[in-house]
């Protein structure tokens, strides 16, 4: 699958042709593929992402061109092998390339998919209006079921949700996780950064500089995620870390000294002014219903233990509109698919949370046990 490219340009400015070569499917011969590059879609202190064209089937791609540091294995491309879900984007091919300074790069070869939920949230607070709600369901739903995914069947923290990472298709808005440049597999007593993930939606006990932390810190993102749809801008935009925490604590309240060791039990400056909590229906407008409300509560609480799981979140009232038999996309078309759930997704979960998770409609037409 991984191959050394025989580049007929080193570039990936447009209109270069990047040859490589592919293992062929079930063992046959390699085949020879050329992406043609068509424009830059992200750039960041990993490297590039650009749009590209394969010439041989016509299909519209991304391809992430990363350093790579020839003592170590690429993290992200081992958690990219093993990633397989419906909301999670696909790694289609990967292939390494170097430079005429003798760099080696590595290109990760996914979906193409043009929107994210940051430009879909950006396009209705610049017209004025909020987010449907039933999109904020359908993306916020979907968000937990990848994590639900990642969390359960593989250990994995993103460690880096925000709305620029989550991809769109704009006709059947199935959402995508993507960017695991920063994911990590998790592993109990292993000492992990702290300074992860994008400021407003860092988890407090980054904040208080956990070095031991867990998938959890992907779970208080999603809150602070579903609450910028809500909300139509983000609920704690602080410009530095203390004013991260100042910004959390004016609606969370102060911390516990209970609720810090929860976070970090190593930080023991314990001086913060005593801020009462802020209700989260007077956060949010009256169009905002209470079980939406209830959803955010439970998923933005300072102890990582108290937050619920991404498969309990799904299973939350507030997406019940989603289980309904007969809901559709606004435009009449039906939702993507919503409960294609593998085995090890349900990992450990009860059967009333199965029932739960998949609407009686559902379980009939795939012929499982309704009761």
């Amino acid at each position: 699958m991984s191959n050394r490219m025989q580049e007929s340009s080193h570039g990936t400015e447009a209109g270069h042709v990047i040859v490589t070569t592919i293992s062929g499917p079930n063992g046959q011969p390699k085949q020879t593929v050329s992406y043609l590059a068509e424009r830059i879609v992200g750039t960041g202190s990993f490297g590039v992402v650009f749009q590209a064209k394969c010439l041989e089937t016509g299909e519209t791609l991304a391809i992430k061109k990363v350093l790579q540091d020839k003592r170590y294995k690429n993290r992200e491309l081992q958690i990219m092998h093993m990633l397989d879900h419906p909301n999670v984007v696909t790694l289609k091919h990967c292939f390494y390339s170097n430079t005429e300074q003798g760099e080696l790069y590595l290109n990760l070869v996914m979906e193409y998919v043009h929107e994210t939920v940051y430009r879909i949230s950006k396009h209705y607070t610049r017209a004025n209006q909020r987010m449907p709600l039933i999109y904020v369901k359908l993306y916020t739903y979907q968000i937990c079921r990848a994590l639900a995914y990642i969390h359960n069947a593989l250990g994995i923290s993103h460690r880096d949700i925000k709305p620029q990472n989550l991809l769109v298709n704009p006709h059947t808005h199935q959402l995508k996780l993507c960017d695991f440049g920063s994911a990590k597999m998790l592993v109990n007593g292993e000492q992990n950064i702290a300074y992860i993930c994008s400021r407003y939606y860092r988890a407090p006990e980054l904040i208080f500089g956990a070095v031991h932390y867990t998938t959890a810190i992907d779970i208080w993102s999603l809150g602070c995620v579903m609450a910028e749809l809500l909300l139509g801008q983000p609920l704690f935009p602080g410009d530095n870390s203390v004013d991260q925490l100042v910004e959390i604590i004016k609606v969370l309240g102060t911390p516990t000294r209970e609720e810090i060791k929860c976070m970090n039990p190593s930080y023991t400056d314990h001086k913060f002014p005593q801020i009462k909590a802020h209700p989260w229906h007077k956060i949010f407008s009256k169009r905002v219903p209470p079980d939406a409300v209830d959803l955010i509560s439970r998923l933005l609480q300072y102890s990582p233990n108290l937050r619920c799981t991404a498969l309990d979140a799904c299973a939350h009232p507030f997406f019940d509109e989603l289980r309904h038999p007969t809901a559709r996309l606004p435009n009449g078309r039906p939702f993507p698919p919503l409960f294609n759930f593998k085995p090890q997704e349900l990992k450990g979960a009860s059967v009333e949370l199965i029932h739960r998770l998949i609407p009686e409609h559902v379980r009939r037409q795939n012929g499982m046990p309704v009761v």
